[in-house]
């Protein structure tokens, strides 16, 4: 559990899957309410393939567990997050419970587009973390995504702000944290450290994360005899991450997310947010979401699978101390006014509130 949750801990009620409560408590909703628990099964069958309906109905008995709950407690809104059997538990649970509902959509769940015009159909609202987020939705054929769509960014805690100075001691550090995937781009990274180092430019490269790919990126390294420059440091906890920005042993964050079609690229990565907030300037490309997080000098954005103009942002952060500092400046004050875990939070709450207040007054 992420350790921020365990201080919600004693506030949480937390159930598995399946358990005899859970099977008990929906047979008991199945047979009080017989005709809007198989009103509300109906939906499931407008599952896209097999597959996808076997998931909603393995969540079915949950969500009638949930309905029931939310009853008990009176609840003012139930809100799920992601797209797919979450929010088919969500939808299942408002529909016996006649509670409001809504779900936050990211990008993987939207794609696997699990009853998505049903879900955006009968929620209160959807709240999307990206603008790009919507327009996978429109493209997979939901309708009216804009009436009830709105985008509030995944947030992040804004920590007292760091100088992106360099300290003149060491080598500049670069940190890249991302799982060790495809659509991470780090082949691209490598490259560019390599272009980087023949230019005579110096850079430290701190890779954390692990994945499928780290086998082959350990022999890329060794193939560009990059073995004294980039470190692999693993699967990292978050706080360590946190603690590397602290303490300034980091100089920028870098990001060489590709496209690799059928919806599949970013969204807009915590950790470019999360260097950002601590004043670290940022590099990444020009894919998914990335955009709305670094445009107008936010951070610096290159094209996908471009080494050459990788290797040129970051030699230009590197030696270009005022370019360092601004771009430093004004991603911290991007995420200040559209990315800070407060301002999210409440703009989230309030739409949950105006839905609990709707239903109270016999609208919803």
């Amino acid at each position: 559990m992420h350790c921020e949750a365990l201080e919600l801990e004693s506030r949480t009620l937390a159930c598995r899957l399946y358990s005899w409560g859970i099977v008990f408590a929906s047979a008991r909703e199945c047979l009080v309410h017989p005709i809007r628990s198989w009103k509300t099964m109906r939906f499931l069958f407008s599952s896209r393939d097999w597959v996808t309906f076997a998931r909603n109905l393995a969540v079915f008995p949950k969500g009638l567990w949930i309905g029931g709950l939310a009853r008990r407690w009176r609840a003012n809104h139930i809100h799920a997050q992601w797209a797919s059997t979450t929010a088919t538990m969500a939808m299942v649970a408002g529909e016996m419970s006649r509670t409001p509902w809504s779900f936050t959509a990211h990008r993987g769940d939207i794609v696997q587009n699990n009853l998505l015009t049903v879900k955006v159909a009968k929620a209160s609202f959807v709240r999307y973390i990206s603008k790009n987020g919507i327009l996978i939705a429109e493209s997979l054929g939901v309708k009216d995504s804009g009436r009830k769509a709105v985008v509030i960014h995944m947030g992040v805690r804004l920590p007292d702000a760091i100088s992106p100075a360099l300290a003149r001691e060491r080598v500049p550090t670069a940190l890249c944290a991302a799982n060790l995937l495809p659509v991470k781009g780090h082949r691209y990274l490598l490259e560019a450290l390599e272009i980087l180092e023949a230019r005579g430019g110096a850079c430290r490269l701190i890779l954390a994360g692990h994945g499928e790919l780290e086998d082959e990126l350990r022999g890329l390294v060794e193939r560009l005899s990059l073995h004294d420059t980039v470190q692999f440091m693993g699967h990292v906890l978050h706080e360590d991450v946190l603690k590397l920005y602290r303490e300034q042993s980091v100089d920028l964050a870098v990001l060489a997310s590709v496209d690799l079609g059928n919806h599949e690229h970013e969204g807009i990565p915590v950790f470019l947010m999360e260097a950002m907030a601590h004043g670290i300037p940022v590099i990444s490309t020009e894919t998914g979401g990335i955009p709305e997080l670094l445009r107008e000098g936010a951070g610096i954005m290159v094209p996908p699978q471009d080494p050459e103009a990788l290797a040129e942002a970051i030699e230009r952060l590197i030696r270009d101390p005022a370019l360092r500092a601004q771009v430093g400046i004004e991603g911290r004050r991007r995420i200040e006014e559209q990315f800070a875990v407060g301002r999210t939070v409440s703009e989230l709450t309030a739409l949950i509130e105006a839905t609990g207040s709707d239903a109270r007054a016999g609208v919803a």
